[in-house]
């Protein structure tokens, strides 16, 4: 993961330098997610499903604007007015927030989604679309990580701290779902202007 760490540092260090000049509402709430790290947007899909008591999937704008506040993110009032008008297309006074997430995701092309999507299962040992410890045993070697040498970790400490790169610092429940793994890396993608580089890394990065 070093590779990824170092373009992580990177591209938070771009989204932060960029959120000043920005006059958009969408992308300056897209660079505040990125400002967070590659995690940034799956954690605020995090802090929507928590909000989400009747697991419509939706929310209006009073959920929507207190999910944003309690992630953290900071938009004035009319800012968040403004992109929820933007993301309610029906005019019913709420939003999907799995296409709310989907476009707030820097945009990736076909070949960076097939890849990263082809790690994914390759983690997803079951095959039940959700990577857990379990699934690594046998795809990740835990003795190569200087913890478990040096006698600190055991094997399932260090797969936990694994999973960890792809979840939300503030909701971490063990457990990485498609959508989470692909909006981790179109956290990645997003400081890479390369395909041929961003496929190359993540197919020597995950052995595929």
């Amino acid at each position: 993961m070093a590779a990824v760490s170092q373009l992580e540092q990177e591209m938070m260090t771009k989204a932060r330098r960029q959120i000043p000049q920005c006059q958009d509402s969408v992308e300056k709430l897209r660079l505040q997610c990125l400002a967070r790290g590659a995690s940034g947007i799956k954690g605020l899909g995090r802090a929507f499903r928590i909000m989400d008591d009747n697991y419509s999937n939706s929310l209006d704008l009073e959920e929507f604007s207190k999910g944003l506040q309690n992630y953290g993110l900071s938009l004035r009032p009319e800012e968040v007015q403004d992109i929820f008008q933007r993301f309610d297309r029906n005019g019913n006074g709420t939003i999907n927030f799995d296409e709310f997430l989907s476009t707030i995701r820097p945009p990736m092309s076909n070949a960076r989604k097939q890849v990263i999507l082809e790690a994914f299962h390759k983690m997803d040992k079951t095959g039940d679309g959700v990577i857990t410890v379990e699934d690594l045993k046998g795809v990740y070697n835990p003795k190569c990580h200087q913890k478990y040498q040096n006698g600190e970790w055991n094997e399932r400490q260090v797969f936990q701290h694994f999973l960890d790169n792809f979840d939300s610092p503030n909701n971490k429940d063990g457990q990485v779902t498609v959508e989470e793994f692909l909006n981790y890396y179109s956290g990645v993608s997003a400081s890479i202007d390369s395909d041929a580089y961003f496929v190359v890394m993540m197919k020597n990065e995950w052995k595929i």
